[in-house]
């Protein structure tokens, strides 16, 4: 689990997704009315309808729940294809993020947080529309681990909480939820078997969240197999992940991805009988793989160097063909029962589409599509752990150097990509050019990539973003004089940090939702990212409080002499307020240029003018502090 939080979260139980429906029934999504003054594009890109990848229902293939913001807040939407009518499912005022289909079609659950600090329960509504109602009414409030929905009122459902650790509980209509897993470390529901028998949890039992197991377990919590990447009783070598059970009644296959080889690759693993069945498809970069309906086949996105596409690999020829997919980033993707392929795609220039390779695009958001921007360019740069990618976005007219924004990607097991980034796009509109960094620890670039900045939390990935900034200054791309070193999330921990540490490098901060206090981040933050940092960093504060120190950007705060701008969420519980506050106090007592925003939401913020607000807030921060170029 990592502290990553985009603007636009996946309506899926199953993991985060992004943008935007564009054709909405009446009593659907509405837009902004327009205004007397016309809106800069930049404005307009945040506030353009979006939609994330449907998620359709298994038996009632018809019926698809997707997240969108075209209320102006990030919410739950219904689609009924086979009428064309589309409502909305949740509003609220911080918005909503997480949803789920049950099988049937008959129910939507979604997850009820307070005010965006991701601890609550689980409700669920009638797709045609209804009261809703407490989806495991015996569950307390947690944080949300994984949700599998079976047939007959049957669900499984895994918790998060300081108090009780990770666990797992089976929940029948009528009958109080019975625990059949529980453990300290980090662990979640991966997958439930198309017959209800069987559940696969994916966890961190050995203490390596970076690296997951898998046990397949019956409902009654008996044990069925283990999958473990290592010696057993020790930490494993390579991550595991389980996608899913074949969705084909009696069929026990679980399609799972593992790093054997240093990357993320398919096989299919049998835990009744323990056979494991290799795929390898002779692809360069990391794949991520789905079942196709009828388990026939296999969906694969492939994904190299900051951009990706689709395959089919068929199991029983052992064939893979190239789906036709344009350059960029596919951002999601399903296959359809009539063998068609349902995908969420954009590149810097593009914003989000939602395409079938039946031809055209799915779903079209009600309103003006959001502006363009300008293509991105690759740059490869010698590091200190080897050759650094880095995508550079620069204005589209003048000539460097150019005033340049390094915005840094959060996770930090995440990257960046060749897709359409409303807050990139920002600064280009102003004369910037904008830097970003897929430093050591980011996914993408293979297993020794991303696990090679443990132990030296921060200070690994300042040295790739350091190299990277020698490159853009000696090539005339950057301006030594005007360099914003900006970031959300681990990004934002990386912008304080770098401020501190490479204090003669950086003419600006702009950290939003940041680590700033990494002592009092791990006290505060939730469950499951204490387990986190305790892999990346080798231990917790008391046994290795060295580490954590050398980590820490509260370590180098006399350092900073260049002013920071900071945002954060009141209820933020992956980076909590009160270690950003520490942080502030010192500024305030070292007489350091700095202002801070806060605002009543969690890890960013579901709501659009929210956003919009703090982008403004940084612009004029930047402006009074840097100056913007002339338009």
């Amino acid at each position: 689990m990592d502290r990553m939080s985009d603007s636009a979260p996946l309506a899926t139980a199953a993991g985060p997704g992004t943008p935007a429906p564009e054709s909405v029934a009446p009593g659907g999504p509405q837009t902004n009315p327009p205004t007397s003054q016309p809106e800069p594009a930049w404005e307009r890109r945040f506030r353009a309808p979006r939609v994330s990848l449907p998620d359709w229902a298994e038996h009632a293939p018809d019926r698809s729940v997707f997240l969108s913001n075209a209320s102006g807040t990030y919410e739950i939407y219904a689609w009924d294809r086979a009428t064309g009518a589309q409502r909305q499912v949740t509003e609220r005022a911080n918005g909503t993020t997480m949803a789920s289909i049950d099988p049937t079609g008959e129910w939507i659950w979604w997850f009820a947080d307070t005010d965006g600090d991701e601890f609550g329960v689980w409700m669920r509504q009638p797709f045609g529309g209804g009261p809703d109602e407490a989806a495991a009414p015996g569950l307390a409030p947690s944080y949300p681990a994984g949700l599998s929905i079976g047939a007959d009122g049957l669900s499984v459902i895994a918790c998060s909480t300081d108090e009780d650790g990770s666990t797992v509980h089976v929940v029948r209509s009528g009958s109080a939820p019975v625990e059949i897993y529980r453990h300290r470390e980090s662990a979640g529901v991966s997958a439930l078997s198309e017959d209800d028998t069987l559940v696969v949890i994916e966890h961190s039992e050995h203490g390596d969240t970076m690296h997951p197991s898998l046990r397949a377990v019956r409902l009654d919590g008996s044990v069925v197999a283990e999958l473990h990447d290592g010696e057993p009783g020790v930490a494993p070598v390579s991550g595991l992940s389980c996608t899913g059970f074949a969705p084909v009644f009696g069929d026990p296959r679980v399609l799972v991805s593992h790093q054997r080889r240093g990357r993320w690759e398919p096989m299919i693993w049998n835990p009744l009988t323990g056979e494991e069945q290799e795929i390898d498809l002779g692809l360069p970069g990391d794949v991520g793989v789905d079942w196709y309906p009828d388990a026939s086949a296999l969906l694969v996105e492939h994904d190299h160097h900051a951009r990706s596409e689709l395959y089919r690999y068929d199991l029983a020829a052992g064939r893979l063909e190239r789906l036709d997919t344009p350059a960029g980033t596919v951002l999601g993707a399903t296959a359809r029962p009539d063998g068609t392929v349902e995908y969420l795609w954009s590149s810097g220039e593009r914003p989000s589409e939602l395409r079938s390779t039946g031809g055209g695009t799915v779903l079209v958001p009600p309103g003006d599509r959001a502006p363009g921007s300008v293509a991105v360019e690759d740059a490869w740069v010698e590091g200190p752990g080897g050759l650094i990618h880095a995508l550079v976005s620069r204005p589209a007219a003048g000539e460097g150097p150019y005033p340049t924004v390094f915005e840094v990607h959060g996770g930090p097991t995440a990257h960046d990509g060749d897709h359409f980034a409303p807050g990139v796009a920002v600064w280009i509109d102003h004369g910037f050019a904008v830097v970003r960094v897929n430093y050591r620890g980011s996914t993408g670039y293979g297993k020794d990539w991303t696990d090679a900045l443990r132990e030296r939390v921060g200070l690994i990935e300042l040295e790739d973003i350091a190299a990277v900034r020698a490159w853009a200054v000696g090539s005339g791309l950057a301006d030594p004089e005007r360099l914003v070193l900006s970031g959300g999330s681990w990004g934002g921990y990386l912008t304080l940090l770098g401020l501190g540490v490479q204090p003669d490098d950086w003419s600006l901060g702009l950290a939003a939702v940041p680590v700033a206090d990494y002592v009092a981040a791990y006290e505060d933050e939730m469950e499951a990212l204490k387990a986190m940092d305790r892999t990346l960093v080798g231990g917790t504060p008391e046994e290795v409080p060295e580490r954590y120190a050398a980590s820490s950007p509260i370590t180098y705060i006399g350092n900073v002499r260049v002013p920071v701008f900071i945002s954060a969420g009141l209820n933020d519980p992956r980076c909590p307020i009160r270690q950003i506050e520490n942080y502030v106090t010192r500024l305030e007592g070292l007489g350091a240029a700095h202002e801070v925003y806060r605002y009543e939401a969690g890890h960013g913020s579901a709501v659009v003018e929210e956003r919009i607000r703090q982008v403004r807030k940084e612009l004029d921060f930047v402006a009074r502090h840097l100056g913007l170029p002339a338009r």
